[in-house]
């Protein structure tokens, strides 16, 4: 059975889908059978894999809906798979609302499929809404992107305490594998102090090496590629390389 990791930060910008990509490429070099999902409306991963979001015949809306199960949606990506989104996902918020369970719609929805992967990595909207909560339900464990500035921290509490909600009600398995540390300038000693509150604050381990800010990670996305196609020899591909192998290891 696949080990599930969601990736969530209710906070938009602070590179969720970015993480999601290329760390799911990365895996994909070291031969491990990768499943992406895209749970966000904005369908920001879906595009970035170099899929139109508004030319896709089926998505993780018609799956979630109950339209179709998720193993005729999945869309292969190169060496990833995909659960692709579309602008439709937007409404699958309101359509869950009204059903019962609708906190386990996404888990349900993977169970058929999940055999056939090693890991699913799902990119949650930057939202503590139904969706997210459908991503922290079905996920083995959380990693939380985090962007080192003091605003970008404000919003961890509220996500700690919506994963205690949902590990006390939904899912009592889940675990937090730690933050990443995102568009990381190690010259700072802002960014540094950032890291250390989040440390001290929250008590969450903090995944190194921290992804360093670059453009190359603003170009990677509009030739439908991740950066370890763009810039290979970047650091940026090598802090997410090093990051995967961290992944790939017992969890």
């Amino acid at each position: 059975m696949a080990r599930v990791v969601a990736v969530a930060n209710q906070k938009g910008g602070v590179a969720k889908t970015t993480t999601v990509h290329t760390v799911g490429a990365a895996l994909a070099e070291l031969g491990v059978e990768v499943l992406l999902v895209d749970l966000d409306p904005q369908a920001c991963l879906t595009y970035s894999l170099g899929l139109d979001p508004e030319g896709v015949p089926l998505g993780i809306h018609d799956v979630l809906v109950g339209r179709n199960k998720a193993g005729e949606v999945v869309a292969p990506v190169g060496m990833l798979s995909l659960l692709p989104a579309s602008i439709d996902l937007a409404g699958s918020e309101v359509h869950l609302l009204t059903r019962t369970g609708r906190e386990y719609a996404l888990t349900r929805a993977l169970e058929p499929i999940a055999g056939r992967y090693d890991v699913v990595l799902i990119d949650c909207p930057p939202s503590l809404g139904i969706l997210t909560i459908n991503g922290l339900t079905a996920a083995d464990e959380v990693i939380v992107p985090l962007q080192c500035e003091t605003l970008s921290h404000r919003g961890v509490g509220q996500l700690l305490e919506t994963i205690a909600d949902v590990r006390a009600y939904t899912n009592s398995r889940l675990r937090i594998r730690g933050v990443v540390p995102t568009m990381f300038e190690a010259r700072t000693r802002h960014a540094r102090d950032v890291l250390d509150d989040v440390r001290l604050r929250y008590g969450l381990d903090v995944l190194e090496p921290a992804i360093p800010k670059s453009i190359r990670f603003a170009e990677a996305p509009a030739h439908g590629r991740s950066i370890l196609e763009h810039a290979p020899r970047s650091a940026g591909a090598n802090a997410y390389r090093a990051l995967a192998q961290q992944l790939a290891g017992p969890a």
